[in-house]
This record gives C-alpha cells, sequence and structure tokens, in this order.
C-alpha cells in the first residue's frame, strides 16, 4: 500500500485513517506493506524564478527544504509506530 505524505493535517488523517483501517485492526500480522513516498521540492521551484542573488539564497532554501522533508518523514514515522506498531518497509523518495 503505497500512501503520499507531506506536511498537511489532511496528509495526517489520511496516514491515520489508513493504519486505523488496514494495519491496526491486524496487530502485528498485517497482510500489507507500507510504502510512503514524500516528494521534496526543488529549490528553484520552491522560490520561483531565479533573478539576481538566487545562487547565494538557492543553498539555503535547499537546507530549509532538507530539514522540512526530514520533519515529515520523522511524523509520519511516530505516528506509524503509535497507530499499529508498524514497521515502515517503505521507500521515501525524494525528487531532485
Amino acid at each position: 500500500m503505497v500512501v503520499g505524505i507531506d506536511d498537511s493535517e489532511h496528509n495526517t488523517y489520511a496516514l491515520e485513517w489508513t493504519l486505523d483501517h488496514f494495519f491496526a485492526p491486524y496487530a502485528s500480522n498485517h497482510p500489507f506493506k507500507l510504502v510512503l513516498v514524500h516528494s521534496k521540492a526543488t529549490p528553484s521551484a520552491a522560490i520561483g524564478l531565479a533573478g539576481p542573488g538566487a545562487a547565494e539564497v538557492l543553498p539555503l532554501v535547499d537546507a530549509d527544504l532538507k530539514k522540512i522533508a526530514a520533519r515529515v518523514v520523522e511524523k509520519a514515522r511516530e505516528l506509524c509506530s503509535t497507530k499499529s506498531n508498524t514497521q515502515l518497509d517503505g521507500c521515501l523518495w525524494q525528487s531532485q
């Protein structure tokens, strides 16, 4: 089962719903594997069209995007662990 993750409340609800309906009822004998996917935006996509000074800003934006992605992944791991003791077999993919 594949679930896309981001930092929205809607996503948190969707992941909780998936865990409650497809993983929690089966305790540790889950009939499914869970794959979580998060796509990190590129720095240039996050700031839009580059202009003068963009080269100096892009590394800062990229570092911030990586921190956000790490928070999203950690939140999902905690939720999976809390809700159903699910081990994440998933691939956490980040676009570059």
